[in-house]
């Protein structure tokens, strides 16, 4: 088994590497096409502005084969802005085009709320998937963003949290699944979570 997180230029992801690898999971960041296709799984990470983050995806011509790879039925965790790409759009900078694997948009939290929204929240799991598994509910992930995921189909939302609103921090469809969150950032229950996904 191997999972291949996806280099596309936009952000030191040796931490996720080392997260997986920390669990006795095979993992790799690469940008070499033969060896993401090869994958038994995908990594999506995101770090800053969604527009960069898609920018950099169609550049390197990942996003054709991120979408190719959830069309096969293999599985994706998309981290922190990873998840948000998976949406039609997101609204940083202008409104930009994600890549649509589940309905919805990313938007700013209102003005009243101080952003970035940074530290630890808790989670609460909304279905059942087997990322939560030996996870309680109201478990603790560390997470910083100014944006949010509002989904337009509610069964797309796995978990929520509350920052002065509910908001969607968990998101998944059949073999894909995204977090708001750093998982590799989240000490145990990151890592258990990690886990569980290269191990469905």
């Amino acid at each position: 088994m191997k999972i291949a997180i996806i280099d596309y230029g936009v952000g030191n992801l040796r931490s996720v590497e080392k997260a997986f690898t920390s669990q006795g999971i095979e993992a790799v960041v690469t940008s070499d096409e033969t060896v993401l296709r090869s994958a038994d799984k995908l990594v999506l990470p995101g770090v800053g502005a969604f527009k960069a983050c898609m920018d950099g995806l169609k550049a390197s011509g990942f996003d054709e084969l991120v979408l190719e790879a959830a069309g096969t039925g293999k599985p994706i965790i998309g981290l922190c802005v990873g998840l948000q790409m998976m949406f039609d759009e997101g609204h940083e900078f202008g409104v930009h085009k994600g890549l649509g694997l589940m309905p919805g948009r990313v938007v700013r939290f209102p003005e009243k709320l101080r952003v970035p929204h940074i530290g630890w929240n808790q989670v609460e799991f909304k279905r059942e998937h087997k990322v939560f598994t030996d996870l309680p509910s109201q478990t603790f992930f560390y997470f910083v963003h100014s944006f949010y995921v509002e989904s337009s189909d509610q069964t797309c939302v796995l978990g929520e949290t509350d920052y002065g609103m509910r908001y969607a921090s968990i998101c998944g469809r059949n073999n894909i699944v995204g977090v708001q969150f750093h998982p590799e950032k989240s000490q145990t229950a990151g890592l258990k979570l990690l886990k569980n996904f290269a191990e469905l």
